[in-house]
């Protein structure tokens, strides 16, 4: 690993000292019956892809992104344009995220009388971290295999699963899924864009999602901006997509996010 990528880890291990000394900011407790998330996620022949929406108030690559909704009027906006799950970034230096952003998506869709799933996205290196997003009402974790070793990685979903959070393995290369698969991920998000070098490879993408075996449910992350991008995915194998900073250029994304949703749907 190199370049944004080992910049991320260096800080997040600093950051996990600070979180195993219990010297983290304020945390918590959300009781939430766990989901059958992978059922919810699974799409059966003649149904719509699923899209995430994601919740991400900096990139590293594009910069500071909309701020115009807050966290709660945004995870709603999502629910109600017709995600099926909301993706909430926790990494502070680099994205502006937070657990706290995860726990007020939570709080806001359950005060809406929404189902929408939460997936809480971090560079997860140590179970203090799976602990925070089971405590912030998350349905789901992100764990990225290129940032632990697959023996580590196969600990980290039996963590996941033991507090109640499916994990979203992500994967770039063939190596990475096979240390997933082995790893027992139930589903697996193929990431467009390499991590290291930040370069988009969208045929890449599609060639691994068709390698993921039946039985587990594979998802597109990164790079989908028009709704005819979204389609090109629904023709594809993958069950979900992501869809992050189209979404999060936008004062208003209901209406993108909407013309995504119907983009979703198959086609005759």
């Amino acid at each position: 690993m190199s370049g944004l990528l080992a910049r991320i880890l260096a800080a997040k291990e600093d950051e996990v000292a600070r979180l195993r000394a219990g010297g983290a900011a304020e945390r918590h407790s959300i009781a939430r019956r766990p989901e059958d998330v992978v059922t919810r996620l699974r799409r059966p022949a003649g149904a719509p892809l699923r899209l995430f929406a994601e919740i991400k108030r900096r990139s590293p690559s594009a910069g500071p992104l909309s701020d115009a909704l807050g966290i709660e009027e945004r995870a709603v906006a999502y629910a109600e344009a017709g995600a099926t799950m909301i993706s909430v970034l926790c990494d502070t230096p680099f994205f502006d995220g937070a657990w706290e952003h995860v726990a007020r998506a939570r709080r806001a869709l359950d005060a809406a009388g929404r189902k929408t799933l939460v997936l809480a996205k971090e560079f997860v290196l140590d179970e203090t971290q799976l602990e925070r997003a089971a405590e912030s009402g998350a349905d789901m974790v992100l764990l990225i295999a290129r940032i632990v070793a697959p023996a580590r990685l196969a600990e980290l979903v039996a963590g996941a699963r033991a507090r109640g959070l499916e994990p979203l393995v992500e994967v770039v290369t063939d190596e990475e899924l096979r240390g997933a698969l082995d790893g027992d991920a139930h589903v697996v998000g193929v990431n467009a864009r390499d991590l290291d070098t930040l370069v988009m490879d969208a045929p890449r993408a599609a060639r691994l999602l068709a390698t993921i075996p039946g039985g587990l449910v594979p998802v597109h992350l990164s790079g989908l901006r028009t709704p005819e991008d979204v389609t090109a995915v629904a023709r594809g194998p993958a069950h979900a997509a992501l869809v992050g900073e189209a979404l999060m250029r936008l004062d208003d994304p209901s209406p993108l996010l909407r013309a995504m949703v119907r983009a979703a749907q198959p086609t005759t």
